[in-house]
């Protein structure tokens, strides 16, 4: 197996960027490799994709060098496992409020002695059984770990939750964030903002990686002075849209 690009980068305090993927069609991670992203992030919490459409987006990306992350519904032990199973880089991980949250998402996603993920290698991450059992540790060191902290009570709990090791980044999630506040959709509220650099301090005095998304260039440049190196930049579905809109508008106008 390869080794897990993005994973280094963050391990070095390099920027990573990447946008969420909603579209089944393989060729649009292939895409955005070309393009330049470091990583995309496969999203079966609030995009349609099913696991075997998910799978294959996964092959797409290792065609590309593009690490493919899988975000999950929910903390859930069969989703992470399934998630990695299909062979992505790393899964991600949403509305983590407690240290034991955090600790389950490690338990469901690491292989003994560091958690207790399902084991079977006839699984494209496992090579279908052709690297034999010493792929095992390869996995748990290039697997990704990413936690969503996007609650009031996440925020409460993230000194314990930064405590937990195995976790690679902690993602600050906006627009749950706003909406937990009681001002939902409106991340560029001061609120929000002071909220989120008062997080983004406490992770990296941790030594941990700090996620976050951004609608657009420019706030994705004032997440990164912030101290931001894992960026969630846009939504496939979004990007298209706007790109149409700006062919439509530049030409009818």
């Amino acid at each position: 197996m390869s080794k897990n690009q993005v994973k280094r980068k963050l391990q070095q305090g390099e920027v990573v960027i990447g946008p969420f993927i909603n579209c089944a069609y393989p060729a649009f991670i292939e895409i955005c490799g070309h393009a330049g992203f470091d990583f995309a992030i496969i999203d079966m919490e609030h995009g349609p994709l099913h696991t075997l459409g998910a799978e294959d987006l996964c092959r797409a990306a290792d065609c590309v060098g593009l690490s493919a992350i899988v975000r999950v519904r929910k903390n859930d032990a069969p989703q992470i496992q399934r998630a990695l199973d299909i062979g992505s880089a790393g899964v991600q991980v949403p509305q983590i409020e407690t240290k034991t949250d955090a600790e389950a998402v490690v338990c469901s996603a690491k292989y003994y002695p560091l958690g207790s993920r399902g084991l079977s290698l006839n699984t494209r991450a496992g090579m279908y059984t052709a690297a034999g059992t010493e792929i095992i540790s390869k996995l748990n060191a290039e697997s990704l770990v990413v936690v969503h902290v996007e609650g009031k009570k996440g925020v409460e709990n993230l000194e314990e939750i930064v405590s937990v090791p195995h976790i690679d980044v902690i993602f600050l999630g906006p627009y749950d964030l706003s909406q937990s506040l009681g001002i939902p959709g409106q991340v560029g509220d001061a609120r929000v903002v002071e909220l989120m650099k008062q997080c983004v301090t406490k992770i990296r005095q941790s030594q941990k990686a700090v996620g976050t998304f951004a609608d657009n260039p420019e706030i994705a440049k004032l997440w990164i002075d912030a101290g931001v190196q894992y960026i969630a930049l846009g939504v496939d579905v979004a990007i298209f849209l706007r790109a149409c809109q700006a062919l439509v508008k530049a030409v009818k106008s």
